[in-house]
C-alpha cells in the first residue's frame, strides 16, 4: 500500500505528464509532417509584380499616397519624433525642451532613482537578458516576484507576466478561446484583442460603446448557441478617456454565465484612491473579474505586460500560451523596473491623488476654452477631437512649433470624423503647464 508522501509524489508526477502533453499537443497541432514532392524540372510562372515586391504591396502603395497628399498640403509627418530625455512632463527634442503630451508616464516613476538603481542591480546580478523561455531554460527570482506582488495587488491568485503588452492579450485570447465560442468586445476596444479574437477563431461582435443594455439584450438571444463566451471593456479608453460602468458588466456576465476580462492598461496608478484601477474605483471585488490584463510600459515604468487572475487560468497560460511557451521570457532588469516601480505606487498614493487633480484641471481647462474634449472623464486622458485628420497633423505640428508635444490620432486609428490630440497627463505637469497648453491650443484651433 503507498504512503501518503508516495500519493503526493505520484500526483506530482501526473501533473507534470499532462502539462506535457498540453505541450506535445500544442507542438502538433499543425498536423503531421507532409513528404517532400517528387523532383521534377521546375517551370517558371509568370507571377505579376505586386505579388513579389514589397515596394507594390497594396499597403505600401496606400502609405505613399497618404504621404504624397501631406506633402502636397505643406504638413510635414508628426510621428516618430526623437526624444532625447525621459519623457515626462517635459522632454527634449532636437535639444529642446517641450511641454510634453505624448507620454504614458502617468507617475512620473520612468527616471525615478529607486527604479533606474533597482534595474542596475538586477543587471549586475543576471545580466541583461534572460536568453531564452521561463519554461524550459528557468526562471529569475525578481520575475517570479513581479508576478506574486501583482497578483497580491489585484487581490486575486497568481498573476504571468509577457514581453509584450500586445502579445498578451493576442496570446490570451487565442489560448483561452475558439470556434465554439463568442467574444464580445467594445467598439473601442484595442487592436490587440480583435487580433487575438481572429486568431483564436471564435465568433466576434462588437457592441456600442460601454452600452451594458445591448450586450444584455444581445447575450439573450445568442448565449446559449456557444460554449465559452467572453465580453472584453478596457478599464480606461486609452482613445477616449473614459471608464465603463464595471459593475453592470461584472452583473452581465453573472446573470449570463460568460467570462469577464478587463484591460486595465491605462488604469493602473490612474483610477482608485490608490491607484489599483478599476476595481478600487467602481468598488468592485477582484474576483469578479475573469481576467484582469495590465501592461508595465505605463505607469510601472517597464515594459512587458501582465494577467491576473486564478490559479487555474495562469496554469493553462504558463504551459500552452505561444505567447510565453516560445518567447523569452521578461528581462531581469524590466522586471526589477516595474517591481520596484510597484513599491513606490504603493509607498506614495499622493501620486495618484495629484495626477487625478491634474487631469481634471486640464479637462476643465480644455472645456471652458469651447475644445471638444469628447468622452473624456479627465482620468489622464483627454482628446482635443477637431474632426480631420490633415488638421489634426498640422494642429500638432503647430503646438510643437510653440514647444508643446501632443501627438495626432488619425484615421484609421479612428474615424476621420473623430480625428484628434491626444493628450497624456502626468503627476509631474503643473498648472501652469497646463495653462499654457489649453490657452494654445485654443488660439490655433
Amino acid at each position: 500500500m503507498n504512503s501518503p508522501d508516495n500519493d503526493n509524489k505520484n500526483a506530482q508526477g501526473l501533473g507534470k505528464l499532462a502539462r506535457l502533453s498540453l505541450i506535445d499537443r500544442f507542438r502538433t497541432r499543425q498536423g503531421p509532417a507532409v513528404d517532400a514532392p517528387a523532383r521534377a524540372t521546375s517551370v517558371a510562372v509568370n507571377v505579376p509584380e505586386e505579388f513579389c515586391r514589397f515596394e507594390r504591396h497594396p499597403a505600401y502603395e496606400r502609405l505613399l499616397v497618404s504621404q504624397s497628399a501631406a506633402e502636397r498640403f505643406g504638413v510635414q509627418s508628426p510621428f516618430f519624433r526623437v526624444h532625447e530625455s525621459v519623457a515626462g512632463a517635459t522632454t527634449t527634442i532636437g535639444a529642446r525642451q517641450h511641454l510634453n503630451f505624448s507620454s504614458y508616464n502617468y507617475l512620473g516613476l520612468n527616471g525615478h532613482p529607486r527604479v533606474n538603481k533597482a534595474a542596475q542591480r538586477a543587471m549586475e546580478r543576471y545580466g541583461t537578458s534572460p536568453s531564452a523561455s521561463r519554461l524550459v531554460a528557468g526562471e529569475r527570482p525578481v520575475q517570479r516576484q513581479l508576478e506574486q506582488e501583482l497578483a497580491e495587488f489585484y487581490g486575486v491568485e497568481d498573476c504571468i507576466v509577457f514581453v509584450s503588452g500586445h502579445a498578451t492579450n493576442v496570446s490570451t485570447i487565442s489560448t483561452v478561446f475558439g470556434p465554439r465560442d463568442m467574444v464580445l468586445h467594445d467598439e473601442l476596444i484595442h487592436n490587440s484583442v480583435l487580433e487575438g479574437v481572429k486568431l483564436s477563431g471564435a465568433h466576434r461582435r462588437s457592441f456600442p460603446h460601454n452600452d451594458w443594455q445591448w450586450v444584455d439584450a444581445l447575450l439573450g438571444q445568442l448565449r446559449g448557441q456557444f460554449e465559452r463566451v467572453l465580453i472584453v471593456v478596457e478599464g480606461l479608453y486609452s482613445m477616449d478617456g473614459d471608464s465603463p460602468e464595471l459593475p453592470r458588466f461584472v452583473e452581465l456576465k453573472k446573470r449570463h454565465k460568460t467570462f469577464l476580462m478587463v484591460d486595465d492598461a491605462h488604469a493602473l496608478g490612474v483610477l482608485g484612491a490608490t491607484g489599483r484601477g478599476s476595481a478600487e474605483h467602481w468598488g468592485v471585488s477582484p474576483g469578479d473579474v475573469d481576467i484582469w490584463m495590465g501592461t508595465l510600459s505605463k505607469t510601472l515604468a517597464s515594459c512587458g505586460g501582465y494577467i491576473a487572475g486564478s490559479t487555474a487560468l495562469v496554469e493553462l497560460l504558463k504551459f500552452t500560451a505561444p505567447g510565453f511557451v516560445y518567447s523569452v521570457g521578461i528581462s531581469p532588469v524590466l522586471a526589477a523596473a516595474a517591481r520596484e516601480a510597484l513599491h513606490i505606487l504603493q509607498e506614495e498614493p499622493q501620486r495618484v491623488a495629484r495626477l487625478q487633480a491634474v487631469g481634471q484641471e486640464f479637462l476643465s481647462l480644455a472645456r471652458s476654452r469651447g475644445i471638444d474634449t469628447g468622452l473624456s472623464q479627465g482620468h489622464a486622458i483627454t482628446p482635443a477631437i477637431v474632426g480631420s485628420s490633415l488638421k489634426a497633423a498640422r494642429l500638432s505640428n503647430a503646438l510643437f512649433e510653440r514647444g508643446i508635444n501632443a501627438q495626432p490620432i488619425i484615421y484609421p486609428a479612428v474615424e476621420e470624423k473623430a480625428a484628434r490630440l491626444r493628450f497624456f497627463l502626468c503627476a509631474m505637469h503643473e498648472s501652469a503647464q497646463l495653462h499654457a497648453a489649453a490657452d494654445a491650443l485654443a488660439q490655433l484651433l
